[in-house]
């Protein structure tokens, strides 16, 4: 199928509010397939600290992350933990970035699924993503589960083709006057470009996909946890709460629940679970909402 929808999506490892889109970006892609295609750009936001300001939210220091992360968590229910900034603080987001990259070099999927695994470990396990070796860590975890091929990544991640890959991410990022993440680039068969700057729910993303591309129809409608789980590989508990509109101890109450008959797997700390290869279920990816607690 020939998408309708270009969308860029400049980002960086370490941007909360990026990982915030997670569950909104995630249902929007889901309900319209292939008729979107998804870009990452590394947007290059902190190389170190010393030139590193956010005014806007009154960020300056590594130290001053915490805190505002902690906000994120309690008052957006963003799933994250703050700790990582007293603990063990990364000192710049251009080690993940080019790690990205590097993944990349092996197919769109694979950076993409690289850089969701280095979302998860900064902001769930507290894992310094500026750090070599925790990056070499995370090649190995997913070469492992399959895909990746691990020996390649070390191989690429301090090439200058990678290295020049980054820089022209940040470079468009500049040209396109964009300074604070994420940011939504969306280019349209017919018509002028729109930039979609900062976090957006999904009601917002859905209506702005619409409206750029009129005549664009939903392929499929998340109905079945087990079938979204599947879809996507794993998930947290706010990717299910957005995608099916629950709220989120009703999402991870059916999370367990499927756990607990062996239709998924849970895996994670308290406060933290994912849900993951879900064994074959009956019920279609087009069951209407109502059916589903019966279908996990």
């Amino acid at each position: 199928m020939t998408p309708v929808l270009d969308i860029e999506y400049y980002t960086d490892p370490l941007c909360c509010w990026s990982w915030a889109l997670a569950p909104a970006g995630r249902r929007l892609r889901y309900e319209f397939g292939d008729q979107i295609s998804w870009r990452y750009r590394l947007g290059g936001m902190i190389a170190d600290w010393s030139g590193f300001s956010d005014p806007l939210n009154g960020v300056d220091s590594a130290a001053q992350m915490g805190p505002y992360w902690y906000q994120m968590r309690v008052e957006h229910q963003v799933l994250v933990d703050e700790r990582i900034w007293a603990e063990d603080p990364p000192a710049s987001s251009y080690p993940a970035s080019v790690a990205c990259k590097a993944a990349e070099r092996q197919g769109p999927e694979q950076g993409e699924r690289y850089l969701r695994r280095v979302r998860e470990a900064v902001t769930l396990e507290r894992r310094n993503v500026a750090r070599r070796e925790v990056l070499l860590e995370l090649a190995a975890e997913l070469a492992d589960a399959g895909g990746l091929d691990r020996e390649q990544f070390e191989r690429d991640l301090g090439t200058e083709a990678v290295l020049w890959s980054f820089r022209d991410d940040v470079k468009e990022a500049r040209y396109r006057g964009i300074g604070r993440f994420p940011s939504l680039v969306v280019h349209p068969a017919r018509g002028p470009s729109r930039l979609l700057v900062g976090f957006r729910p999904y009601e917002v993303l859905r209506e702005q996909v619409v409206q750029l591309a009129p005549g664009i129809a939903s392929v499929r409608t998340a109905g079945c946890i087990g079938a979204y789980v599947r879809y996507w590989g794993r998930v947290l508990v706010p990717e299910v709460a957005a995608a099916f509109d629950m709220k989120s101890g009703e999402a991870k109450q059916a999370l367990d629940q499927a756990a607990a008959s062996g239709t998924l797997v849970r895996g994670g700390g308290a406060g933290r679970e994912w849900y993951e290869k879900p064994a074959p279920c009956d019920c279609s990816e087009e069951a209407p909402p109502a059916q589903i607690r019966a279908a996990v």
